[in-house]
């Protein structure tokens, strides 16, 4: 499986149930990255999405505690075993973890490769993606050249897990 965000500096991912920043360029790549794959998901993450509706081009699993959540056009997984079942024939280099912060906390491990877009700037933050730079098993295979949207400098990067 792989990790996809959009990060900044600290490695804030979200404020108030809302992305930090909106980058067209970022929304593009992830939609490059992700179509007509799967992506799994926290409830709240799915519920900031326009209409609180699944992303469409892909599989959207969505991961919730309420046993008698429902999506129409998402599967809901209780459990990571669960969830473990739903992924079984699918190829996992073809399975995106989306977020939100306790969905990548709860799921990293289990992941392999991350992409990430790193934002040159501190915003104020309430969630957080794991900061793949201070952990040992992550190392960075890939990085773009500075990329500009106004006066926000960002980059895509590649992590791979040792």
């Amino acid at each position: 499986m792989k990790a996809i965000a959009a990060v900044d500096k600290n490695w804030a991912i979200g404020n108030k149930g809302a992305l930090l920043v909106s980058i067209p360029a970022d929304h593009k790549f992830f939609k490059n990255e992700t179509i007509g794959r799967t992506v799994i998901l926290g409830r709240k993450t799915l519920e900031t999405f326009p209409g609180a509706k699944p992303l469409p081009g892909r599989r959207n699993i969505i991961l919730s505690r309420n046993p008698d959540y429902k999506v129409q056009g998402a599967d809901i997984a209780h459990a990571k075993e669960e969830l473990f079942k739903m992924l079984e024939g699918t190829d996992t280099d073809d399975v995106y973890v989306i977020g939100g912060a306790s969905v990548y906390k709860e799921l990293l491990s289990y992941c392999d490769k991350a992409v990430i877009t790193k934002i040159d700037h501190s915003y104020e933050a309430d969630a957080y993606f794991p900061d793949l730079d201070s952990m040992d098993e992550w190392v960075l295979t890939g990085e773009s050249e500075e990329q500009t949207y106004f006066d926000i400098e960002y980059r895509f990067l590649r992590y791979e897990k040792k």
